[in-house]
């Protein structure tokens, strides 16, 4: 069980990167660690909530994973989950885990960020930014470059995201800096 791939991967991960819940549960019940990296800095909740492997989000965060790790682009499991627009992983994250809603990854950005940056901006990320807003993303977080949300969703032509958005910006109160 604490034998790595190649690819430097635990049981318990290929389990999960291969769908096979079986398998992750009873490596789990053995004792897997559910928070080792592999070489990409992957581990098993990082893989599912980009995934969007809601079942296995399920059991990881059960068997306690670790909402606070990161993969190489230093993002937690809610940032992938959010751009690629897995609304029940994105639910779950922020429902049943302690996973930090403002979160900055290396590029600068945030869960709700990302949710606007890289997606079309229909109804499916339309539903993620306002779980993120309803479960206390700031708006008023910038990039790197200190493009906002609200400007990042104007620019796209995001009309349904703006509104979320710019409802959202009075509620938020002071602007407060989150540490990366």
């Amino acid at each position: 069980m604490g034998r790595l791939d190649a690819s430097g991967r635990t049981a318990v991960l290929a389990a999960v990167n291969g769908r096979d819940a079986d398998t992750a549960r009873a490596l789990i019940d053995l004792g897997a660690d559910v928070n080792k990296q592999d070489q990409r800095c992957d581990n098993p909740l990082l893989h599912a909530g980009a995934e969007g492997l809601l079942d296995m989000v399920r059991l990881l965060l059960k068997a306690g994973a670790d909402t606070h790790r990161t993969n190489r682009f230093g993002g937690t499991a809610l940032i992938p989950a959010a751009e690629r627009g897995h609304i029940a992983v994105v639910e779950e994250l922020l429902t049943h885990s302690d996973v930090d809603v403002n979160h900055i990854n290396n590029l600068g950005w945030t869960a709700l960020l990302e949710a606007i940056i890289l997606s079309d901006g229909g109804s499916t990320h339309q539903r993620i930014v306002k779980l993120l807003l309803d479960h206390g993303a700031d708006p008023r977080i910038a990039d790197k470059d200190g493009v906002t949300p609200l400007e990042h969703a104007a620019k796209r032509r995001y009309r349904e995201i703006e509104k979320l958005l710019a409802e959202a910006i009075p509620r938020a109160g002071k602007p407060e800096r989150p540490s990366r």
